[in-house]
């Protein structure tokens, strides 16, 4: 009788917690579903511009796979730059040279074997040699240099919104929240107060991720390091205003948890680690509207590409509006505990 007693009072509590009957069974559906649409997706298009290549080759080229257009020599290497391209082809005494952007190595791996196998058939010959140069990286990218950056991003963004939402709970569930809120400090002293003091040890963490990941792990790193610190940072920050957020609508710490699966998982998706290229269209749109889309992006240009502060500041300033939004809805969201 006592365990029917205790088996019938867990299933009363998990019937009137709808939120958790939700994660049981919707977040599942949901992640299975964004990982069908990801795994599933259209096969990568290589981009290619052409510079006075052979007409037989040109047209070859025209009819396979890839996005295929005419440029001089100027537009190709700009429009590489801009990363408009994967790579463009020119000639010089019937030999091809390809220069590829470089930064991606399924991009370079799908970009490669097009061309391959349109010259080699042009020209009979398997063994033709080509001469292959990188705008950026080389032939020795790996993966990992390709997804470290995003993970950095990614451990960042995850570590901080779960520390930070978690902290903010209790701040509120031992009662030390309504005593401040008691007080005569302003609800947005309130949230700038647990930002900077929650953003010291954020800060301390992302350094540490930063640098273990270059200097230990010896991912791959062509830029500043500063602007990894600076854009690592900011990723913490946005991912500290949400946490703290987002924590004011949850009871305990299973349900603040319970935000992960639709919070964190689908930004992993979008943020880099697939090319959102091949991701299908009916969800592909999501990325530019999650955070984690511009910190990776950010980091892949700085660590990989090797950029400045020119190339990245769209970013950074993007994800500046992230924090101050949610640091502007953490103020409002306070107003259920006091009306000033």
């Amino acid at each position: 009788m006592r365990i029917k007693a205790m088996v019938t009072r867990i299933i009363k509590q998990f019937v009137h917690d709808k939120r958790t009957i939700a994660l049981l069974i919707v977040a599942p559906i949901l992640v299975l579903t964004l990982l069908s649409l990801v795994f599933n997706g259209k096969e990568y298009t290589p981009k290619l511009a052409l510079v006075d290549v052979p007409t037989p080759i040109l047209t070859a080229l025209e009819e396979s796979e890839a996005e295929v257009s005419n440029q001089s020599l100027s537009e190709a290497e700009e429009m590489l730059e801009e990363k408009q391209l994967d790579a463009y082809i020119t000639f010089e005494n019937n030999t091809p040279t390809i220069t590829l952007e470089g930064s991606d190595p399924t991009a370079n791996r799908a970009t490669l074997q097009v061309i391959q196998n349109v010259i080699s058939k042009q020209q009979q010959n398997e063994n033709l040699a080509m001469e292959i140069d990188y705008l950026h990286g080389s032939e020795d990218v790996t993966s990992f240099d390709n997804f470290g950056p995003v993970f950095i991003g990614f451990f960042a963004f995850f570590f901080v919104f779960l520390i930070a939402g978690v902290s903010f709970l209790r701040e509120r569930t031992t009662g030390t929240l309504e005593r401040l809120l008691a007080s005569p400090i302003r609800r947005w002293e309130i949230v700038v107060g647990y930002v900077v003091g929650f953003g010291f040890f954020t800060a301390l963490q992302t350094i540490i991720l930063a640098w273990y990941a270059i200097y230990i792990l010896d991912m791959m790193m062509v830029g500043n390091f500063l602007y990894v610190l600076l854009i690592s940072l900011m990723t913490a920050f946005v991912a500290l205003t949400l946490g703290t957020l987002l924590s004011t609508f949850a009871n305990n710490e299973l349900q603040m948890i319970q935000f992960i699966p639709i919070v964190i998982v689908p930004q992993f998706f979008f943020s880099g680690v697939f090319n959102l290229e091949t991701i299908s269209d009916w969800v592909s749109w999501i990325g530019p509207y999650t955070p984690l889309y511009y910190a990776a992006d950010a980091l892949q240009d700085i660590m990989i590409r090797g950029y400045g502060w020119q190339e990245i500041a769209i970013d950074f300033y993007i994800l500046l509006g992230f924090s101050l939004v949610f640091m502007l809805l953490n103020t409002l969201a306070l107003k259920k505990h006091r009306r000033l």
